[in-house]
Parts: structure tokens; C-alpha cells; sequence
């Protein structure tokens, strides 16, 4: 065995003592890779192999790997400033990102929170809807609403909107808040949404709104609680029972941000405007942790009105400068380019790449929509087993449950996106 060789059996040993990986098992992770570099869309493993990168680390590298424009944006704010406390404090790179956001997104929005992550977001606009009820008078309207099928994050409160059952409801009891749920809407895509679809969530809305703060969903793509497509006419006739009810309307558009669904954000399919959007992932291509929840003045007033004056929520990298350039350089690169047109290429070439595997007995369903591309098999994926045949067909791809999706880099060839999507189908063949 060569030294190098050697020096990664340590490593992974350390790796293996000591790093708790995302769920798996802290003395037995399985199968763990190790990366030395990456570039473009390809990961670069330690023993000299390369892999295209199919999942965009977890959909946020939509530029791809160690691209000159967002490497030099954050070298030249590195240069300056790395971080300072946003308490009392701003800086360029926070005022120019928000001016940005407020810009690009629906109108009204037009106040920005800046947080550390994704969930943190969903965190910040659950709080924020609830403190501007109590605020204006009604602290009884402290519940949410939330779709099945659905995922928002994995902390404390976030965890209370996801799917109940496909969730983690029943590891913390009643630690976990007790929201109301609505079904999954049944709609097509490219199909109206018919008013059996919308019958439950409104009745929960007639019985129980004075205690519910706001219904939150991921407009048109539910993510990781099953990668699922839904008509764009179901969030135009929510927000219409939202308003009947005078209840918020939460869009986590943390998935679904930037262009991955062939707009530049997914609630442009339907037309309709939220009380609090949520953004996170490809917001800084992939580059920083960086979230923002964006919310209307009616949500900013309220707050400020109350008895505690504030809104109470405060991250210590809080509009972290390096973030906010990552962010800005990420979202210019991205409109510089003819990016509606990469992700209609993607979406026809992920399409066509994966239609064969609606012949295959296992599979239940093969499904597009942009820069995504999903495989739904009728069992769920052993990933002990299955993770490292992806590896030996040079592509990474995470599946989970029962799906086999990609959502690739922005910047992924006709030739790479072909690669990806034929490893896809020889690996759910052999299973």
C-alpha cells in the first residue's frame, strides 16, 4: 500500500472515531467518500478517481465547483472584512444583497432577515408570524399549517411542519409542536387545480383559523419529503383562502430558489405573492451558508408595533459579509447568463435521459421539472448498498427513500447530463 493510501486509511479511521455524519450512525456511517477537490461539476476522490456531481451538494452549487467569479468575490471581500457583528452594525455587502432580494422578488417583499441557514429561515418566518399576531392583538393565532409530503428543515420547530408520518414526529413526542396538516395536493403540474384538491386544508382553515398563525409550503416542488410536482393554480387558490381566513402565507422556496424549477423563483409559476419567503442553498451558488426570509410590511409594522418593540431573533453570523458577497456574485453570475435557457436544455436532456426507466418494473413513477430530474422506485433504496454503485458508474447521486433524483449544477454539459442520467438508470436496473 502506497503512502498516500495510507494516509486516507488514517483519515477515514479518524473520520470514523470522530465525525457524526448527517443521518447515519454515528459508529457505523457506511459508505463515506472522501473528496480532495472539486472543480466545474466534477469531485475529485482520494484515490485519483473523478465524479459528476449529480446532486449540486445538496442543490446549492449551481455554478458549480471553484468558479473564477465567485472565488474572486470572496478573495476581495476576504481582503476587507470577514465578519462583524450585524447588531447595531451593517456593511455594503448586507445592504447591497437585500436591495437585490427585495428587487427580484414579488413587491411587497421588501424587508430582509438575514440568517445561517435554510431551517433557520423557516424558524425566522414561523416566529415572525406568530409574534406579529400577538402583537396586533390575537396571540391565539400561534399554529400552523403545513402540507404532507412536505419538508422545512430539521430543527426543533421546523421539524413540526414536515410530513408527520416521513418526518421525525415520532422520535420526539411531544416535544415536537402539534401543527395541522393538510393533504398533499393531487394536481398535475401542467394541470388546473380542482376544488376537491383545496376541500381539507380549507375546512381546517374555517374551523380552526383563530388559531393559526399561517399555512407555509414549498411552492410547486415539495423537495425532500418526496420531490413531488404540484399545479401552480393550488398556491393561486390557497392564497386566496388565506386572505378569507386572514391567515399568512409562508413560500420556503429554500429547494426551489434561483432558477431550479425554470423560473427564476418558484412561486412565479402561479403569480402569487406570500407574506414570508424563505431562501437559502443556491443563494450564495453554493459558496457560504447564507439564508434570508423576506416579509412584507404588513408582517415588519405589525412587530414593530408590539410590546417588545422587535422582532426577537438575533444569529451571531447574522449577514455574515463573506456570505452576502458569496451571495451577490452568485445571483449576478446567474442572471448574466442565459440561465432559462441552461435549465430548459436541462430539464429536456434529464427527460429524455431518464424516460427509459418507466419501463422498468421497480420503478412507480420518472418525473421532470427544470434542473430536476426524479426516478420514484416502488421500494425504498438499501444505501449501504446502492451509494457505492453510483460511485462505480463515476457520478455521485444520494438517493433517499424510495427516490433517484438529480438536480445538477447549472454549468452541466449535454455529455455530462447524458453520463448522469445513464448511470441513474444502470444502477435502478441492477436493483
Amino acid at each position: 500500500m502506497s503512502a498516500p493510501d495510507n494516509h486516507w486509511e488514517q483519515m477515514l479511521a479518524d473520520d470514523r472515531a470522530h465525525i457524526w455524519h448527517p443521518y447515519a450512525q454515528a459508529s457505523d456511517p457506511g459508505f463515506i467518500t472522501p473528496v480532495v477537490g472539486a472543480n466545474g461539476v466534477r469531485l475529485q476522490l482520494a484515490d485519483g478517481r473523478e465524479l459528476i456531481d449529480g446532486m449540486a451538494s445538496w442543490w446549492c452549487a449551481i455554478h458549480g465547483y471553484n468558479h473564477p467569479v465567485m472565488n474572486r468575490a470572496v478573495q476581495q471581500q476576504l481582503e476587507t472584512m470577514s465578519h462583524v457583528m450585524f447588531g447595531g452594525l451593517t456593511h455594503p455587502p448586507a445592504i447591497k444583497l437585500a436591495a437585490i432580494l427585495v428587487d427580484l422578488t414579488p413587491e411587497g417583499l421588501n424587508r430582509v432577515f438575514f440568517s445561517d441557514s435554510g431551517s433557520v429561515s423557516v424558524e425566522v418566518a414561523m416566529k415572525m408570524a406568530i409574534q406579529y399576531w400577538q402583537a396586533i392583538g390575537k396571540p391565539g393565532k400561534q399554529k400552523m399549517v403545513a402540507l404532507r409530503s412536505g419538508y422545512h428543515g430539521d430543527t426543533l420547530a421546523t421539524m413540526s411542519v414536515c410530513d408527520p408520518v416521513t418526518g421525525m414526529h415520532h422520535l420526539f413526542g411531544d416535544v415536537v409542536l402539534k401543527q395541522f396538516f393538510a393533504p398533499a395536493p393531487d394536481c398535475a403540474f401542467d394541470g388546473p387545480c380542482p376544488e376537491s384538491d383545496m376541500e381539507e386544508i380549507s375546512d381546517i382553515l374555517a374551523r380552526h383559523h383563530e388559531e393559526i398563525a399561517a399555512v407555509i409550503v414549498e411552492p410547486v416542488v415539495q423537495g425532500a419529503g418526496g420531490m413531488r410536482f404540484y399545479s401552480p393554480d393550488y398556491l393561486r387558490k390557497l392564497r386566496a383562502l388565506c386572505d378569507a381566513f386572514d391567515v399568512l402565507l409562508i413560500f420556503d422556496e429554500i429547494a426551489t430558489g434561483f432558477g431550479r424549477t425554470g423560473k427564476l423563483f418558484a412561486l412565479e409559476h402561479a403569480g402569487v405573492e406570500p407574506d414570508l419567503l424563505c431562501l437559502g442553498k443556491s443563494l450564495t451558488g453554493g459558496y457560504m451558508t447564507l439564508a434570508a426570509t423576506i416579509a412584507n410590511d404588513r408582517i415588519a409594522e405589525g412587530i414593530d408595533g408590539g410590546d417588545a418593540g422587535a422582532f426577537m431573533h438575533g444569529p451571531t453570523f447574522m449577514g455574515n459579509p463573506l456570505a452576502c458577497a458569496s451571495a451577490i456574485a452568485s445571483i449576478e453570475l446567474l442572471l448574466s447568463q442565459p440561465w432559462q435557457r441552461t435549465v430548459a436544455r436541462l430539464q429536456t436532456e434529464l427527460e429524455q435521459g431518464l424516460a427509459p426507466a418507466r419501463d422498468f418494473e421497480q420503478v412507480a413513477d420518472v418525473r421532470t421539472l427544470g434542473a430536476i430530474g426524479v426516478i420514484e422506485l416502488k421500494e425504498a433504496v438499501n444505501m449501504r448498498e446502492v451509494q457505492p454503485m453510483f460511485v462505480e458508474q463515476g457520478i455521485w447521486i444520494r438517493p433517499f427513500g424510495k427516490l433517484v433524483y438529480t438536480m445538477p449544477p447549472f454549468i452541466m454539459n449535454s455529455e455530462d447530463t447524458a453520463s448522469v442520467t445513464a448511470g441513474m438508470l444502470e444502477v435502478v436496473a441492477r436493483l
